[in-house]
């Protein structure tokens, strides 16, 4: 008789607290380039050094959910639409169609040459293609998801229900849940990315703050 696998657990150690910035009042997607951390700050996108704290650049687009990068441009989740940006300039590259949904949009990341964007309330998440937003794929949680990334090819999403928040590592085909890494109590995500080795950076939400974490595994 096959028994089903019991997904890993652990806790998350806050190693850093980033912010509150003047003037972002609430961080939403968040997203990291190889040097800087960027975060949607509702009016504009911002960045910071995440080795020295002081704050960067400003882009003056609107960004009030998930932000991704691709190695190249900045993408961008901003009410029904995903836009294109080019970090250097600011300037729009491009437009797509967010995946029509009830539910709100949350999380947003790139992988495997495409965008994967949550949708908060109904627990999914869609893998879309990035020149033309068709949804090719949908993977299910069993929680409120918010943001989502990837690191070394797993698929890592946050969840936030009423004052709980943690990490959940899921099988990118399946949806199958596989570990689970406990937020402390009063720390929301609301944006997630990873340094693509040993740190998740977490948008704090209302509180203004970016989190950067380290996962502690228990079993």
């Amino acid at each position: 008789m096959n028994r089903p696998k019991t997904a890993a657990k652990g806790s998350a150690e806050i190693v850093r607290e980033y912010g509150p910035f003047p003037g972002a009042d609430n961080v939403g997607g968040v997203t990291f380039d190889g040097s800087a951390v960027w975060f949607a700050a509702g009016d504009a996108i911002r960045s910071f050094d995440p080795t020295t704290g002081r704050e960067g650049r400003k882009l003056a687009v609107p960004g009030d959910a998930g932000t991704a990068f691709d190695g190249r441009h900045i993408f961008q989740l901003a009410g029904d639409r995903i836009v294109e940006i080019d970090p250097q300039t600011g300037a729009i590259v491009s437009t797509l169609p967010a995946p029509a949904s009830q539910g709100a949009l949350a999380g947003l990341t790139w992988a495997e040459g495409k965008l994967w964007v949550a949708v908060h309330g109904e627990g999914k998440i869609h893998q879309i293609d990035p020149q033309t937003g068709r949804v090719l794929r949908t993977v299910e949680s069993a929680r409120f998801v918010t943001g989502v990334t990837f690191v070394k090819g797993d698929l890592w999403h946050g969840t936030w229900e009423g004052d709980a928040s943690d990490l959940r590592r899921v099988d990118a085909t399946t949806g199958e849940l596989l570990e689970t890494v406990e937020m402390p109590a009063g720390s929301a995500v609301s944006g997630l990315e990873s340094n693509g080795r040993d740190i998740f950076y977490c948008g704090g939400g209302r509180s203004g703050k970016v989190r950067a974490l380290r996962r502690v595994r228990q079993t």
